[in-house]
């Protein structure tokens, strides 16, 4: 039996702890599905297509991974490409009362759907798609914390938005 996970993310931008977590996530699964949540209501920076792209990108060399768009309900999505596992991140506490209670109303959903959580490398415990969005609006610099690819996609969208 082929153990299918799948790591739910709206990834805008996918960040180096976003990597990370798929990278010691696929090592628990045969196939780990990067579901990338098209949610307008989020306002994202990058249009769903372009998430996916990056995100290809940055796990190109890995042949049990595959990304994915999807919207609605995560356990329709994970019933439709055979996921038993949903992987999850924890950067600290306050992830996890809000984890656990999607967790919780995703077994409600489908008893047999199961989440696993992971916390990252500490070297991007501090890192979220929030604070990037944030320092590359305001010009930071995203290297490091992002892709390259990712980082250069930042600086071009944010380019005609600079602070004076």
């Amino acid at each position: 039996m082929r153990r299918v996970g799948v790591y739910p993310g709206s990834f805008d931008p996918v960040t180096n702890g976003h990597i990370d977590l798929a990278e010691r996530g696929r090592r628990q699964f045969d196939r780990l599905i990067i579901g990338v949540l098209s949610n307008d209501e989020k306002k994202p920076i990058f249009s769903v297509d372009q998430r996916v792209e990056l995100l290809e990108d940055a796990v190109s060399e890995w042949d049990d991974v595959e990304v994915c768009a999807f919207d609605g309900l995560l356990v329709d999505f994970a019933k439709r490409v055979g996921a038993t596992m949903i992987l999850r991140g924890i950067r600290a506490v306050t992830d996890l009362e809000y984890e656990m209670q999607m967790a919780m109303m995703n077994r409600r959903m489908n008893p047999e759907l199961e989440t696993v959580f992971v916390v990252p490398n500490e070297v991007y415990s501090y890192v979220s798609s929030r604070l990037v969005r944030e320092v590359a609006r305001l010009g930071g610099s995203t290297a490091g914390l992002v892709p390259k690819k990712v980082s250069k996609a930042l600086a071009s969208r944010f380019a005609s938005d600079s602070p004076p």
